[in-house]
């Protein structure tokens, strides 16, 4: 069985929720992991989940950067470890490199909390491979900075290597101007490394696990997940 560990910062909020999904939800091995812990022998599958990474002092995700356990991370998706971040987990991975791109305040600087659509990209990758493409997603979100940017020939270059996993749309999966809330470049939602092993995204598919929260559409990601790495 496979193992999860959830790396925990100074101002996580979302790191039990990540761990009920796993451990309660998908019946999966998980471990907490400090931000000082520089160890990560016998996991196979990391998440960095969200929050407010040290308060968001000077910009998401840029202190939490150099938490000794991110080198550990860096290391681990080098080597071809899936990493998965979530909300806060994703500025951080944009922060230490392992994604391109960069998070701006939302459009209208407001925080957003609420439930959104998502519509599934694509369907290569071990995050993805149990959705069909074009399959939208009730999640929901919870950020201030998820405005995603990223240059010309960078936006370019995802599209091409069809690295855009997720993007934000209406109910019945139309990429409109009302669904784009938080100003993103090209709808983005989540996009995944060239390698495909790391993926970010600012939804919470941990928070829609199970009806009594309102949503189940985030099971099919980490069902994905545990089929890929029972594969593996």
């Amino acid at each position: 069985m496979a193992t999860f560990g959830v790396v925990v910062f100074p101002g996580s909020n979302c790191d039990h929720d990540a761990y009920h999904a796993m451990k309660h939800v998908m019946n999966s091995d998980v471990k907490f992991l400090w931000h000082k812990d520089t160890d990560l022998s016998g996991i196979d599958f990391l998440i960095v989940p969200g929050g407010f990474s040290y308060g968001d002092y000077l910009r998401s995700g840029a202190i939490a950067r150099f938490s000794p356990i991110m080198q550990e991370v860096v290391k681990f998706a080098e080597k071809g470890g899936p990493v998965m971040g979530i909300c806060n987990g994703f500025q951080i991975l944009l922060e230490a490199g392992l994604i391109p791109g960069a998070m701006m305040h939302n459009e209208k600087l407001k925080f957003v909390c609420k439930d959104v659509f998502i519509r599934t990209e694509s369907t290569d990758s071990i995050f993805t491979n149990g959705l069909k493409k074009g399959q939208v997603l009730d999640i929901p979100v919870s950020h201030g900075e998820g405005n995603y940017f990223i240059d010309d020939n960078g936006l370019k270059s995802l599209q091409d290597n069809d690295q855009v996993l997720f993007r934000y749309c209406d109910v019945n999966g139309d990429l409109t101007k009302e669904a784009n809330f938080n100003g993103s470049i090209d709808h983005i939602a989540g996009i995944c490394n060239e390698g495909r092993n790391v993926l970010g995204m600012m939804p919470h598919p941990e928070r829609a696990m199970e009806k009594l929260l309102g949503s189940e559409d985030g099971k099919p990601i980490f069902e994905s997940i545990l089929n890929s790495l029972s594969v593996a």
